[in-house]
């Protein structure tokens, strides 16, 4: 063996037991999280003869939609590549929370494609910006149009946005399925061409990740109408716009709509609603009354 091939070798042992570590911790974590859970909390019969502790392997595989075989081989340790969206999968399964989800991402070596719950970029100072900007509906959101945090009045603005599950609240999504979101935006089409054309200039510095193949996928799956805008294969920047909305708690609203990006590329960055007219500034003040009696702030 060449000193150069001796040098390969060291190298190579270590990650080879890194990795065998990790998967056999993987194993262990996804064991653990199977036995915790009853068959009564996703849905499936006890029956009179399980001896198992929480549910099954094949349970899991079954409501995970994978094989039966190759979720076994996962909880044997066995090196296997495991994909970002059978991970999904899992941990939506086996009702993991947002740490035990990041932990499962962590130990199988791979990156969460979901936005979470708590952004390390939304700062304490970020959400007390975005309280001081109210009665004005403001968020956080990122190039993925993901929104990581928003103040009060916009959790109103176009649906119960608290209503709405945190991997959910994506602004393509929503203005592609979701049924109220798409009610209060006056122009609907052209708002929905405008940002298929966003989204397709922002994800050309990202076409290998992750989080947007599958946001792409879940938005071609799901809505005939992204599908045709997609194809179009138009492009368009950011920019400010006079917006047209139908709240239906205080009716119409014309807002400008601002971006205030926080960095120097076009990633995360503050989205403002100012009223155009004195009626709208009067009808977000009722919104934002409204919005306060819903969810006061929260005391020190």
């Amino acid at each position: 063996m060449t000193t150069t091939d001796q040098s390969s070798a060291s190298v190579t042992r270590p990650r080879q037991a890194v990795s065998a570590v990790r998967r056999r911790e993987l194993a262990a974590f996804l064991r653990s999280r199977r036995e915790r859970i009853s068959p009564e909390q996703v849905g499936l019969v006890r029956g009179r003869r399980r001896r198992t502790p929480g549910l099954r392997r094949e349970e899991v595989a079954q409501l995970s939609a994978v094989g039966v075989t190759w979720y076994t081989w996962l909880e044997q340790a066995r090196d296997i590549q495991v994909s970002v969206q059978v991970l999904d999968a899992l941990a939506r399964a086996l009702l993991l929370d947002p740490t035990e989800r990041a932990h499962l991402f962590r130990l199988a070596g791979a990156t969460d494609p979901t936005p979470a719950t708590v952004c390390p970029s939304v700062t304490p100072a970020l959400r007390a910006l975005l309280e001081r900007i109210e009665p004005f509906p403001a968020c956080l959101q990122n190039s993925r149009y993901d929104i990581l945090a928003h103040n009060r009045t916009y959790g109103l603005l176009l649906c119960d946005l608290e209503a709405v599950p945190p991997e959910d609240r994506n602004c393509m999504i929503l203005s592609y399925t979701h049924a109220e979101w798409q009610s209060s935006i006056v122009h609907l089409e052209e708002a929905q061409r405008l940002m298929a054309a966003r989204f397709r200039t922002a994800m050309a510095g990202h076409l290998a990740e992750p989080a947007w193949k599958m946001l792409l996928k879940r938005l071609r799956d799901q809505s005939p109408a992204f599908r045709e805008a997609w194809e179009r294969h138009e492009v368009v920047a950011h920019r400010g716009k006079r917006k047209e909305f139908h709240n239906r708690h205080v009716g119409r609203l014309f807002l400008d709509h601002t971006d205030l990006w926080l960095g120097p590329e076009n990633g995360p960055r503050l989205v403002t609603y100012a009223p155009a007219d004195d009626d709208t500034r009067r009808r977000l003040d009722a919104l934002h009354a409204l919005a306060l009696e819903r969810r006061p702030v929260a005391q020190e």
